[in-house]
């Protein structure tokens, strides 16, 4: 499986231990940016291209984006269609499993400004460990998503 990562500023130490962290166990690890810290940087250049090879390759890939809270780096990511960017900065681990089990994310979304990297680490074990379902009513819902993304884009 490739994992791509990207953060901004705020997110750069977390990804920079993730990173290691993952590619420990053997996974392919794409870093998309930031690269060094840069308080003016925006975190939508480096989650965009995080996106766009999510939604190209939604089987074989998966994505962790970083920032101070995870929000807007979700909001950005899902923009793009076959992309479901889940957030976490705590709280029960439920979530995390929840996003993959009901709604097959294929991002997860984290704010470094609230997790610590055991928290961090926990979280992305858990969400690369836990499969998406597949029922009936998860996939129905997941196509309604996407057709939201394209319907808009068509005024």
């Amino acid at each position: 499986m490739r994992i791509y990562l990207a953060s901004d500023h705020a997110g750069l130490e977390l990804k920079k231990k993730v990173k290691a962290w993952l590619k420990q166990r053997g996974y392919t690890v794409y870093d998309e940016g930031a690269f060094e810290y840069n308080e003016a940087d925006d975190y939508p250049d480096f989650v965009r291209i995080v996106a766009k090879q999510i939604a190209s390759n939604p089987e074989e890939s998966r994505g962790i984006i970083f920032g101070k809270s995870g929000q807007g780096e979700a909001m950005a990511a899902n923009r793009f269609v076959g992309v479901r960017a889940a957030v976490y900065y705590g709280g029960p681990e439920e979530i995390v499993a929840l996003s993959r089990e009901h709604n097959d994310a294929n991002i997860l979304s984290l704010g470094a400004h609230f997790l610590n990297t055991k928290q961090a680490l926990e979280a992305i074990k858990l969400w690369l460990g836990t499969e998406f379902t597949g029922e009936e009513r998860h996939v129905r819902r997941i196509k309604k998503i996407d057709n939201l993304i394209i319907e808009e884009h068509q005024f």
